[in-house]
């Protein structure tokens, strides 16, 4: 049995969707965990209000082709949910499934989560998330498959099966805490921690089209022709990077997953089913974000801590971290990302957001959820210069 699967899938056609995912499956051991009887959640990307055509969201007709194995299978009842940005209320993501065709999934078979009733967990061998609240109905689920969207993200660099377990914290509730692990380290470690905590037994990733440049949601569409799965959603995660451009340390979840050895430090180390080598992306746009943060400390001096280095490497990641930056011609004054910035660091002045940078804590929210894409992710002067 493979560690990773990753195979081409040209369309969205149901047939092509269906035989790219009995291969894929059957290489990382199928769907022999299912009982005739059991209820599966499949916890989808269901981002936002966007159509399937956008790259955004879980693509309904891999959804409802699942489901149809599942069914077959012996499941009793598959389920779909997601707790998106925003309202976590039945009025709210019923729109949200009405905009990502999620109609399509239903016809075959699925359920759509319409339980909103949050719970609160304790996990004490959590790295930091020792405490969290999230959505109820994933309780109800005797199996929990991860499927999510592969794509471009502002603060982790990456959006894909690790990151897709955030959706378990109700959309309201997540501003909080990307203020409570304002760092990406931590943030990437409280991700790792519902990872652990929600343990999906299968992860799967639809790349068919994916989102470049300026994501999680207001990027571009790219065409990729990729389906994976895993049992790991961090090994998924290290494969799929490597296909997009990125090394496991420029994505903040694969350097939480190596950290806990969930992961091996090189990709080469998986035994992978499919040929990585023909589906990369060679050109994918990538967000520059954690890539640019060199801690020229350790670079220019060796390791150690001592103060002076410390200090260094202080100075250096602000001068190169990446910021959120408002392109005027873009922005319609809308306000949405001051309100839903967690650090309250925007203000709107003449129908332009503007943010103090002494409180912007780089979680990204507003470049996330600005409606017009008119948030993007700056790099700064001196990270241009240095990488070049």
């Amino acid at each position: 049995m493979a560690d990773v699967a990753i195979v081409s899938c040209p369309s969205y056609e149901p047939a092509m969707c269906r035989a790219a995912l009995e291969e894929a499956l059957g290489a990382v051991g199928g769907l022999e965990f299912v009982r005739p009887g059991m209820r599966v959640g499949v916890k989808a990307n269901l981002v936002s209000f966007m159509k399937p055509e956008a790259g955004a969201t879980t693509h309904p007709v891999l959804l409802a082709e699942l489901t149809k194995l599942l069914k077959e299978r012996g499941a009793a009842s598959v389920v779909i949910g997601d707790s998106p940005g925003g309202l976590y209320t039945a009025a709210y993501v019923k729109n949200i499934y009405r905009a990502t065709g999620m109609h399509e999934a239903e016809a075959a078979g699925a359920e759509l989560n319409m339980d909103f009733s949050q719970k609160e967990a304790e996990f004490p061998d959590a790295k930091v998330a020792k405490r969290f609240t999230y959505t109820g109905w994933l309780d109800g689920c005797d199996a929990i498959i991860d499927f999510c969207k592969l794509k471009s993200h502002g603060m982790m660099a990456m959006t894909g099966a690790a990151k897709n377990l955030f959706g378990a914290i109700p959309g309201t509730m997540k501003p909080e805490y990307h203020y409570k692990y304002p760092n990406a380290a931590d943030f990437a470690r409280m991700i790792v921690d519902l990872d652990e905590y929600f343990k999906p037994v299968l992860s799967i990733v639809d790349g068919v089209l994916g989102m470049e440049g300026n994501g999680p949601t207001m990027g571009d569409a790219r065409q990729m022709n990729i389906l994976g799965a895993s049992r790991s959603p961090h090994m998924l995660d290290l494969v799929c990077a490597e296909l997009i451009g990125l090394r496991r340390e420029d994505v903040p979840t694969l350097e939480a997953a190596c950290e806990r050895k969930l992961i091996p430090a090189d990709w080469r180390d998986l035994d992978i089913h499919g040929d990585v080598e023909s589906l990369k992306v060679r050109d994918f746009r990538n967000i520059g974000t954690k890539n640019e943060v060199v801690f020229f400390g350790e670079m220019l001096f060796g390791e150690g801590v001592n103060p002076f280095k410390r200090a260094f490497a202080k100075v250096m990641q602000k001068a190169l971290s990446s910021r959120p930056k408002v392109a005027p011609a873009e922005c319609v004054g809308c306000g949405q990302c001051a309100q839903i910035c967690p650090a309250k660091a925007i203000a709107m002045e003449e129908k332009l957001p503007h943010i103090d940078r002494t409180k912007c804590i780089r979680c990204f929210c507003c470049q996330e959820f600005c409606p017009k894409g008119a948030m993007k992710v700056s790099r700064t002067a001196i990270a241009k210069l240095l990488n070049r």
